[in-house]
């Protein structure tokens, strides 16, 4: 999947660089700890990060069969990884695609893997 393909629901993110596209909902107490870790990490410079309100939005949860949340898009200069990321072992990302929250170290390690 290429971010070009996300245009028609809104969603506009770089052609370079590393991007994490977080979808979430208020309700769910993980995406409400999971944000500011992320936000940070933006901050520092490392990411640019796209928050989705999947519930304002279920077209694209649909299109992109997000049955959880929350779930992260990780991308690379505009297209979703192909790949999955291993961190001491365990896969977190399945071909761009990881479902649930983890701390700051975890995203770190991903992100450097990316």
């Amino acid at each position: 999947m290429n971010i070009k393909d996300l245009e028609k629901y809104g969603i506009e993110g770089p052609d370079k660089g590393k991007l994490i596209i977080d979808l979430s909902s208020n309700w769910c107490g993980p995406c409400k700890l999971l944000s500011p870790v992320l936000e940070k990490i933006r901050d520092s410079g490392l990411i640019d990060l796209i928050q989705i309100n999947i519930d304002e939005n279920r077209e694209l949860g649909q299109k992109l069969k997000i049955y959880a949340v929350p779930t992260l898009l990780f991308f690379k200069d505009g297209q979703l990884l192909d790949k999955d990321i291993k961190v001491e072992g365990e896969t977190m990302v399945n071909n761009g695609v990881m479902v649930g929250a983890t701390g700051e170290i975890i995203l770190k390690e991903i992100i450097k893997q990316m």
